[in-house]
């Protein structure tokens, strides 16, 4: 099966904190590490999204060019990214001469089929700057629900779509100033002529029940008040007009959410491209049992199941208005829309501009990456608000990752060298050996069947139930009593039980812990990688433009799901710990003073 595994476009304005990788970067891996080791073959692209005015504000605040704070932090999330061990196929970013083609030849397409309608739209301006200021940047009360912190494009309390003319008392969010309101002329997308598309698309995708309900139900609501959703700004970075367009509007560029949800098309494209197959993309892409996945936060479920959604069925001319598909052809709708909800921390919500923030850097370089995956998939916010607290994130890489599962490949692999040297040959099974191997090979259908559909606290809950087992089965065999010459047998036998139970374990918790799974790995007397493992490339732009840096990866090498017998023989020497316990007296007091500004 074709499985395209869509992730959100991190904005590139900084490195990333934790409640963006637990949004979108962690969940879309493990789904995507268990399908390739489910047999699937899976294409998982993302980029950095570059465009828009925050970039410009951000780089006038910096005093350097939008496209040199671009090129830092594109280079800088990659990294974070690739270290967290995200296994993209093909990780770019939106300044890509490839992705403005891309782009631009979707609004040809859509605009030939009548989905593009020209509108004057009042606009906010910065009073200093002059500057149209961007949606989002404009906050107010709505005037639906009369929640005080709503933005120029959306109140995230009643979910309605907005401008920013609609609030009452609006202000920037960047100095607290009244904006100017003033007229232009904008490029519309149709949603009105494309809704009844979308309600049919929706409805049916509802019917499959897969959808979580929190997605499905607000992506339906927001039909019952659907209008023409400018597609345009007036600004002097992000991706021009096509053709007589741009020459007619110079200062016009498309607006940042209308190209950045077709980065997901523009980077499968890139990547045929860079296999020297141009055409190889479309088997993700044009073949109708093809399944896409689309990973983000809820903040951006509308742009995933109603923006993107849209935009495909107008560049297949499948609105009241009809039409036909470009050179791309018909191309599938999201198959699900994966949202997450959001992860605070202390209580609080993540906010870089307040300094109440935990970055993915700091962790990984700290405590690694296997204590965030892990803390992220047990504990993130998959259904439901998380809170990320110090305590929490310590007690559960000591109790849990050390001394529930590291504790079990620790003392097997000792017993095993101490005893034997290499893997046993086992004797005749008694009952319980046969009881726990059946246990641990039924776990792959379990864990399996979970992560499918994208429950993932729930699949590790139950992969290390299954950790907890085998514990529970060393305490009832008591290896370390069979001491005797006539007790020999039965002590191989035991440990070779063990080690087929830790070896399978350790495929079970793979897509979870990838870094850790092939450290086990090496721990069991493997050879190179269990799992493969994403790199950064420095890469030349494919149509001419500056070179920059992608994540990519060769991942054929996947294991299959599936228990794989152990190989008697195999050499087994005393191991190193896998997991690090970690000091709670000191990390909290740590990380907590310097939340506070203390360290």
């Amino acid at each position: 099966m074709k499985v395209l595994s869509s992730v959100a476009w991190p904005y590139a304005n900084g490195p990333r904190h934790l409640g963006h990788v637990a949004g979108f970067g962690v969940p879309s891996d493990v789904f995507s590490r268990y399908m390739r080791m489910a047999g699937h073959d899976v294409l998982m692209v993302s980029g950095s999204d570059e465009h828009g005015t925050p970039i410009l504000v951000l780089a006038d605040k910096q005093g350097t060019t939008a496209r040199e704070l671009v090129d830092v932090h594109h280079s800088t999330i990659a990294h974070e990214l690739s270290d967290l061990g995200c296994s993209y196929d093909l990780y770019t970013r939106t300044t890509a001469r490839n992705h403005y083609r891309v782009a631009q030849h979707m609004f040809e397409q859509c605009r030939a089929n009548g989905y593009f309608i020209e509108q004057t739209q009042q606009v906010a301006i910065d009073p200093r700057t002059g500057r149209t200021l961007p949606d989002r940047y404009i906050e107010g009360t709505c005037p639906i629900c009369g929640y005080d912190e709503a933005r120029g494009d959306q109140c995230d309390n009643c979910g309605n779509q907005l401008e920013p003319s609609d609030l009452v008392d609006p202000r920037s969010k960047i100095d607290g100033s009244t904006p100017q309101f003033g007229e232009t002329e904008h490029f519309f997308l149709d949603l009105p002529s494309l809704a009844d598309a979308l309600r049919v698309y929706l409805e049916g995708r509802e019917a499959t029940g897969t959808w979580r309900p929190n997605v499905i139900r607000f992506s339906l609501n927001i039909l019952d008040d659907i209008r023409p959703r400018a597609m345009t700004r007036d600004i002097d970075w992000g991706i021009p007009l096509p053709g007589d367009l741009g020459e007619k509007y110079p200062t016009k560029r498309f607006y940042v959410w209308f190209d950045a949800v077709i980065g997901y098309l523009s980077a499968s494209i890139e990547w045929a491209r860079r296999q020297g197959d141009p055409d190889l993309w479309r088997q993700w892409w044009n073949d109708p049992e093809a399944l896409s996945y689309y990973f983000m936060g809820k903040d951006n479920i509308t742009f995933h199941s109603q923006i993107w959604p849209a935009e495909l069925l107008a560049y297949a001319g499948k609105g009241t208005k009809g039409g036909s598909p470009g050179e791309y052809g018909e191309l599938n709708l999201p198959t699900e829309v994966v949202s997450s909800e959001f992860l605070t921390m202390e209580s609080r919500a993540f906010s870089s501009s307040r300094g109440h923030v935990i970055h993915v850097r700091h962790v990984l370089e700290n405590y690694g990456p296997d204590a965030l995956r892990y803390y992220i998939c047990a504990a993130g916010p998959e259904n439901h608000d998380a809170d990320f607290t110090w305590p929490d994130f310590v007690q559960r890489n000591n109790s849990e990752l050390v001394g529930g599962w590291g504790n079990l490949v620790n003392r097997t692999a000792s017993m095993v060298a101490k005893n034997f040297g290499e893997i046993p040959q086992p004797g005749p099974l008694e009952e319980v050996d046969e009881a726990v191997l059946a246990r641990v090979r039924d776990a792959f259908d379990e864990v399996g069947g979970l992560l499918g559909r994208h429950r993932q606290k729930a699949a590790l809950a139950e992969a290390m139930r299954v950790v907890g087992d085998v514990n529970k089965y060393v305490t009832d065999t008591e290896p370390f009593r069979l001491k005797g010459d006539d007790q020999r047998e039965r002590l191989a036998t035991v440990l070779h039980t063990l080690l087929q139970c830790v070896s399978d374990c350790n495929l079970l918790l793979a897509p979870f812990l990838p870094h850790a799974a092939n450290r086990v790995h090496a721990v069991l007397g493997g050879s190179g990688e269990l799992v493969p493992m994403p790199r950064v490339d420095a890469v030349e732009d494919l149509d001419g433009g500056p070179g920059y840096e992608i994540i990519t990866g060769d991942y054929t090498g996947f294991p299959a799901w599936e228990s794989t017998p152990v190989t008697t023989g195999t050499a087994i020497a005393k191991p190193t710990p896998v997991f690090t316990k970690l000091d709670p007296e000191v990390v909290v007091a740590t990380e907590r003073a310097a939340m506070a500004g203390e360290a």
